[in-house]
């Protein structure tokens, strides 16, 4: 892991592709979420409309979430 991947990581969640592509954030969660068996609601989200609104919330409850204590070093 390169330390700008570190950095990044400790922002948002990431999925990362064999062949190199990285979704972060919300696309990521939706990329999961469509991985899990929801892929009707996951493409749903996917839609502009829909997919700013999971970004936005995407970056409020990752502003104020209470595991960033996973990502310190001690």
């Amino acid at each position: 892991m390169t330390p700008e991947l570190y950095r990044s990581c400790q922002q948002a969640v990431h999925v990362r592709f064999a062949d190199g592509r990285t979704l972060r954030a919300g696309r990521a969660c939706l990329y999961i979420l469509q991985a899990l068996g929801y892929r009707r609601l996951a493409t749903l989200l996917s839609l502009p409309p829909c997919l700013w609104c999971v970004e936005v919330g995407y970056r409020l409850v990752a502003r104020h979430r209470p595991a960033r204590w996973l990502f310190t070093r001690e």
